[in-house]
């Protein structure tokens, strides 16, 4: 049976339209409760959610169906993603929901689901209940109707957790960093963990309002950050997003930092310490070339999964590896987290910057990107890739670039858009594979 609620992250879409309604997260709630109803037990569901208006909505269906099956629920309020992961698991829970559209705005919202061990559901559970949310479900008996309940501690929990992440002996005296919480989930924990280590902390993005999440702040909209690094004079910035799932650094001259670069300084400073586990990392189809020349330079491999934190973190599981993310900004580190954690990568970031003594533009550009280039194509029906002559275009674009870059051509999970990716050491190149490509892809759709 095909998908129609579940993709690549959960279940996401535009509030009050599609599948982003409260009687569908009612239904979710129903099914996704009765998938978990196991053994004797009395059954628990942790649901946490970011700052979006529509988070209330949501939250209040979701509890609906989950306690009409029989399934009691623990609310935190707003919260990031890792957060609901962790507490899934030290609770004891059967479930976790974090209610959050991740870096879309706030007219989007989503429903991602933990098992009891704190990571993403696997491909069979979310067919599973899938089927489930098509069908009704049948009610638990008046008397075994489940209870619903706020906590406080949550926040706390969370923030003493992840300082976990830090030696004992690393503080953060001495460094200003400015931190962009995005108006999202982590507009709370994420200055008070790294205030708590000692820094002095410029705030962008804490005052969350229901409408102005990810809107010109945060990890997809640096400018912001970036400006107020310089104006400043911070020695680093943060930028997380509106679930706190992804990082994005800046360094003191204002310039980006993407997640390709993140892993490389993680990775070579856990190697070097005899900490990372599979001989190198995992990351996805899009980190640029230039990363898995500098781990092989550093005798380290680069093992490359489908885009999407979940397929890093299934080839991460299965081969061993501690240490995986996404060019995008989602670092997942298993030491620490079960899926990706904005806050805790940049924990590691500061803790490097402090124990190197370097700045962080000497300490974060660990090599030169090869030139890289992403176009997306829109169309309205058919299979552009099926086209014979889109196949004769591509297959003469990678005869050119090979040994001398990568091409990338992926359908979007969520939307009509084919992305065309090319990268390599001549740029000319680059643009112009692309460029042909995109223009075949436009002609047969």
């Amino acid at each position: 049976m095909g998908r129609k609620f579940f993709g690549t992250d959960g279940i996401r879409g535009r509030t009050n339209e599609g599948v982003m309604t409260a009687a569908t997260a009612m239904r979710v709630g129903q099914a996704a409760g009765r998938h978990f109803l196991r053994g004797d037990h009395k059954h628990r569901v942790v649901i946490g959610k970011d700052t979006r208006l529509s988070g209330y909505m949501m939250e209040s269906a979701l509890v609906a169906g989950f306690t009409s099956v029989g399934m009691d629920v623990i609310m935190t309020g707003p919260l990031p993603t890792p957060a609901i992961a962790l507490l899934t698991r030290e609770m004891r829970a059967d479930l976790g929901v974090m209610i959050s559209a991740s870096h879309n705005l706030y007219e989007d919202n989503g429903i991602k689901l933990f098992g009891p061990d704190g990571f993403k559901l696997s491909d069979q559970d979310e067919m599973a209940i899938e089927a489930l949310i098509q069908s009704d479900q049948p009610l638990a008996a008046s008397a075994d109707i489940g209870r619903a309940r706020r906590i406080d501690d949550a926040r706390g929990r969370y923030i003493h957790a992840i300082k976990q992440s830090v030696p004992q002996d690393v503080r953060f005296d001495g460094l200003k960093i400015v931190v962009d919480c995005a108006h999202g989930a982590a507009y709370e924990v994420a200055p008070s963990a790294i205030w708590e280590l000692g820094a002095k902390i410029i705030t962008l993005g804490v005052t969350p309002n229901g409408k102005n999440i990810n809107d010109g702040v945060g990890s997809t909209s640096l400018d912001a950050v970036k400006a107020a690094v310089v104006a400043e004079g911070a020695d680093i910035g943060i930028a997380l997003d509106g679930d706190a799932d992804r990082l994005i650094v800046v360094d003191e001259n204002g310039r980006t930092v993407d997640g390709d670069q993140i892993m490389a300084l993680i990775a070579t400073r856990l190697a070097a310490r005899g900490e990372l586990r599979g001989g190198g990392i995992v990351a996805t189809v899009m980190s640029n070339l230039g990363l898995e020349r500098f781990l092989a330079a550093n005798g380290l491999t680069l093992e490359r999964a489908k885009v999407g934190d979940r397929h890093v973190l299934e080839k991460m599981r299965s081969g061993g590896f501690n240490v995986g993310g996404e060019q995008s900004g989602h670092m997942i580190m298993l030491d620490h987290a079960t899926t990706g954690d904005g806050t805790i990568a940049a924990l590691q970031v500061l803790a490097a910057l402090v124990q190197s003594g370097k700045k962080a533009s000497e300490l974060l550009h660990l090599f030169d990107p090869v030139p890289q280039l992403l176009k997306n194509v829109r169309y309205s029906g058919g299979a552009p890739l099926e086209n014979e002559t889109v196949k004769s275009v591509i297959a003469e674009a990678e005869a050119e670039l090979a040994g001398k870059g990568r091409l990338v051509i992926r359908p979007s999970g969520t939307e009509p858009v084919i992305r065309v990716m090319a990268e390599g050491d001549d740029q000319a190149q680059v643009e112009a594979v692309v460029d042909r490509i995109c223009g075949a892809i436009r002609d047969a759709a």
